[in-house]
């Protein structure tokens, strides 16, 4: 599998990221198979959170084998320092590690949500005291919806996070505002050096209905390979991303894993044409 640098972190890491979220309701079987899938298929990028319900618990295990093997990253969506200090340790234990490789400010989506982080008192101080602690390596954010780029460009004006995940996909990237956005945040990545990841490259939209959800992600995914096909296509032809993590259903790891292997980049005609279809979908975050 093709492996990215993460910015001024410096790993070398795979193209497609495990996303753990797809761990969050399976039992610890269905867990290890979907982990040593990832494994085999040359996987070594590991993205979870604390509040990815038993998904933690169920990565816990694989640690003393494979802790060395990969880059593993998780994140806190507490706003205040204190309680995200106890959701990284707590992070710690019940992934049974002494430290993770990154530690992520989860799901700011707003400018107010980042105030809360940023400000005295706020997360931003929990995940620096980790860092000097040794319990993380590195301090990033993450985040969901269509401000999410302008957001994550103000709060690499007021920290040096070292890296980013926002949502990216060719309808989201096919709304000119967005797509605006998106290349603000890129100017500023490159410029820092940033690792950046994107998230929801297989999101068609909503769910129309709570009878229509065949799958455990909070969105509507592509699930036809054809589509997969062209959806990881356009992320990863996206050179500035170095990489994608994976939807949040088990089912869906072995089809993007083999779009991966069928990926070749798409030139600027074929990225337009694909984008050319967006009204045909939504994004997930509802209308623009």
């Amino acid at each position: 599998m093709e492996k990215r640098r993460l910015g001024r972190i410096g790993h070398m890491s795979s193209v497609i990221i495990f996303g753990a979220a797809s761990l969050s309701d399976v039992t610890q079987d269905e867990a290890d198979e979907s982990i040593q899938f990832a494994l085999d298929s040359g996987i070594n990028h590991f993205d979870v959170a604390a509040s990815y319900g038993d998904a933690e618990l169920r990565m816990g295990p694989w640690m003393p084998k494979i802790r060395n093997q990969i880059f593993l990253a998780t994140k806190t969506g507490d706003r205040d320092r204190d309680n995200a200090k106890r959701s990284i340790e707590r992070s710690l234990e019940r992934l049974q590690v002494d430290n993770v490789d990154l530690i992520q400010l989860h799901a700011v989506t707003s400018f107010e949500e980042l105030d809360l982080c940023t400000q005295k008192g706020g997360a931003l101080e929990a995940a620096i005291e980790a860092k000097e602690e040794g319990l993380v390596k590195h301090i990033g954010i993450t985040g969901h919806g269509h401000l999410a780029p302008s957001v994550h460009l103000e709060a690499l004006h007021r920290f040096p996070f070292e890296s980013v995940l926002t949502p990216m996909n060719f309808i989201l990237y096919n709304n000119a505002e967005y797509r605006d956005r998106f290349d603000k945040l890129v100017a500023e990545v490159k410029k820092q050096d940033v690792g950046l990841m994107t998230i929801k490259a297989v999101a068609r939209g909503e769910w129309q209905s709570a009878e229509a959800k065949r799958y455990a992600t909070w969105y509507e995914p592509f699930d036809e390979q054809e589509f997969i096909d062209k959806c990881v296509a356009f992320v990863l032809s996206h050179e500035e991303i170095t990489g994608m993590p994976s939807a949040g259903d088990v089912h869906l790891l072995p089809k993007i894993v083999e779009a991966c292997s069928r990926y070749r980049k798409l030139n600027e005609t074929e990225q337009v044409e694909l984008m050319a279809t967006a009204g045909n979908f939504a994004s997930p975050f509802g209308a623009f």
